[in-house]
This record gives structure tokens, sequence and C-alpha cells, in this order.
């Protein structure tokens, strides 16, 4: 009997065990989680910091589903040290598993520039149930937020904060919003639709200092000006939790090195998730880690299986907002496109072709057909006889199946 071990219980290591377990009837799986809940969305998290949903709102899996795949899961476990030869895992309390096959998917960590006072009472980053947790503490009495940080979670996290009763200011060092899923057109509406929510922008903005002021916090922006939080939230992106890769040797650049196999440069130890890079590229997003977690689980357990590569895709969850963005979204006008712009509706759409394919999307305020464009950006489909026809208000997207 193979004996599956797995380091990390977000949606890689979840895809990965229950890929497993189909592939793997009789294979014992165990899961080890620093944290103390079981597998959780975490685009939610924003809505739990609003109040909206409670953290059983948005379990995936429950107790249940580990004991009816038959999953060993240790939460609030970490596995400190591992012997890739002898292949056996430690707790730092000295807890030895052993193991056949091992998979890293320990995901990322909050990304924490170096601003001065970034580590000061009332900052905060949020990448777990743990972190919002101690915002939502913080929210009693507050009534004024600063995000660092204008992308998708920026965003997200002060809508949420904004849903519970704060005044919520947004820096971004770019001069946009959303500066890899928007082009100016599209990032110039969507801050008009997010000021009239309530939001203040300062947009091509680097943060100089977060210092003490009475009863809150002072974000000195370079050239001014100073704004005053009960709380801060940087929100500036994530890097790679590397540290038993780097005590493994393993290769490591902008993530550990994985092959189409998921496989790094160790027999029998994968990667997949926030952690990895593949064919040079990070991810950093749901829909690539579930499939890499596919990926390496089908592998481990014998049944070959390889990963090209995902499309880039977002959306916003900000209420009254619909946002994606999909694939190569050519902020610069370089390329092709066909566009839609109605101020008055709140709507652009933009499909951006290259050799008679859509190569990516930006759809906001009007989504309609997302999941045929980014089928089609996927599949790479010859789009030459609807060409003229994308822009039109009535054209059915069906046809791009």
């Amino acid at each position: 009997m193979t004996t599956y071990l797995i380091v990390g219980n977000g949606v890689a290591g979840n895809s990965a065990a229950e890929t497993i377990r189909k592939v793997d009837p009789a294979g014992k799986i165990l899961i080890f989680s620093r944290e103390k809940y079981h597998f959780y969305y975490t685009p939610a998290l924003p809505e739990y910091l609003g109040g909206v949903k409670q953290v059983k709102d948005f379990i995936i899996h429950d107790a249940l589903w580990y004991e009816k795949n038959r999953i060993e899961l240790f939460l609030g476990t970490e596995i400190a040290q591992i012997d890739s030869q002898k292949k056996i895992a430690l707790t730092p309390k000295g807890a030895k598993f052993s193991y056949d096959q091992l998979l890293l998917a320990c995901g990322g960590k909050s990304f924490v520039p170096p601003i001065p006072g970034a580590s000061s009472p009332g900052v905060f980053t949020l990448r777990t149930v743990e972190d919002a947790d101690a915002i939502r503490k913080k929210l009693q009495g507050a009534s004024k937020a600063v995000v660092i940080g204008g992308g998708l979670l920026g965003l997200e996290a002060g809508n949420g904060l904004r849903k519970a009763g704060l005044e919520v200011s947004v820096v971004e060092f770019f001069p946009r919003l959303l500066p890899r899923q928007t082009d100016v057109v599209g990032a110039a509406l969507l801050q008009r639709q997010m000021e009239e929510m309530g939001f203040h922008f300062y947009l091509g903005k680097k943060t100089q200092e977060i210092a003490p002021a009475l009863g809150g916090l002072r974000v000195i922006l370079e050239g001014g000006p100073e704004l005053f939080a009960h709380l801060v939230l940087i929100s500036a992106g994530v890097r790679p939790e590397l540290t038993l890769a780097r005590a493994l040797n393993l290769a490591v650049d902008k993530g550990i090195k994985v092959d189409d196999h998921m496989l790094t440069g160790l027999k029998g130890v994968y990667a997949a998730g926030d952690l990895v890079e593949h064919r040079g590229r990070f991810y950093g997003i749901w829909p690539a880690s579930m499939e890499q977690g596919r990926v390496a689980g089908a592998n481990m357990a014998g049944q070959e299986r390889t990963y090209a590569g995902t499309v880039p895709s977002n959306s916003l969850k900000v209420v009254g907002i619909d946002l994606l963005a999909a694939g190569e979204l050519d902020a610069e006008g370089k390329m092709e496109s066909v566009t839609v712009k109605d101020e008055a509706r709140k709507v652009y759409r933009k499909l951006v072709l290259k050799d008679h394919c859509i190569v990516g999307a930006m759809l906001l305020g009007d989504t309609r057909g997302k999941d045929e464009i980014q089928r089609a950006i996927q599949s790479k489909k010859d789009v030459s006889p609807w060409e003229k026809d994308l822009a039109n208000e009535k054209f059915d997207f069906s046809k791009l199946k």
C-alpha cells in the first residue's frame, strides 16, 4: 500500500488528494495543515471581513469529507523537516511520518514591502481566517482604513472593510487600479464606479512610512499627503512558501521549479499551487492551483498526466460590479482588439485578437459570454467567421463552442 503525504490543506493539496483517491482507492493519504480550519475558499475572506459570511459558509471540505475519502487530516500541525533519503517527515514536536510519495502544497504568504513601520500594531495582511480574525478584532471602534495595494485582493478586502462600516482609502503605486487585469479605459471606468461606492484612491503613489498617530496610524505617502487610519491593510501580492523547498535543496527561482508532471528535482517529491514555477511562470491563482494539484495527484498515484499551463483569469467580487479579466489584456494597445464602451451603462468590453484567435478579454459591467470566451482563449479557437460580430450586443457566444 502506497502512503501519500501532502504538506498543505489548500486547493492544490485537496485537489491532489481527491485525485489520488480516485486513482488509488487503497492508498494511505496524510494531509498536514498549519491552520485549525478545514479546507476553505480563501477568496471569500473579504466577505468574512465584512460580516457577510461566516467561516462555515465557505468551508469546502468538512470533516465528513475527509472521513468519507479516508484521508487523515492533521490540523494545526506543521511539517518542519523532511528527510528525502529516508522518506520521513517530522513535526516540530518530533513526531515522524513515513511516506512513499510527497507533495509540497504549502501555498504562499503575503508579501510585505520594506516600508518603515509595516510591522506596527494595527498593520495587517489578509491570507488566512486567522488574519481576518485579527482584523475583525481591530474593527471595533475603527472608522478609517487604508489599503496599500490596488490589486484584486486589495479592492475586495477594502470592500469588506467598507461593508463593516469603515471609510476606505486605497494607495496604489501603479497609476491605475488592477494593473494586471485592466487597461487605462477599463481602469478609469472601474475607479469611477468604486468612488461612487465611497472609496478614495491615491494612484501613482508610493508609501514612504507608516507612523504612529494619536488614536491610530499615519500613512505617509511620498510627495504627500498623509492619511490617517485606525488600521492599515497591506495587499502587495503573494510570495511562495519555500522553507521546506530550500531545506531540500530543490531548484527555486520564482517558485519551486516543476516539470509538466509537477515533479521537482527529487524523485517522489512533487509540488503544486502557489509555491511553484512551471515553464518559467508563477500563477498564484486558484484555477491554476486546482489543476496543478490534480495533475500532481494523478502522477503520484501512477496515472500519467501533464500540465500545460492555465490561462490567467480573475473575477472581481465587489458587490454591484462585475469584472472578468482573462488572458492577454494588451494594456498598451499594440494588438488588434474589439471594444465596446457604454459609460451610461458602466460597461466596457474588450476582446484582444491575434491570428484570428481571442487571446484575452476584459469584461466590465457586462460579462455576457464569459465562459465561451474563456474556453475560446484556452483552445485557441479560430474566430475569423465572427470577428466583425463580436462587438454586437446580440451576438450569440455559444457559436464559439
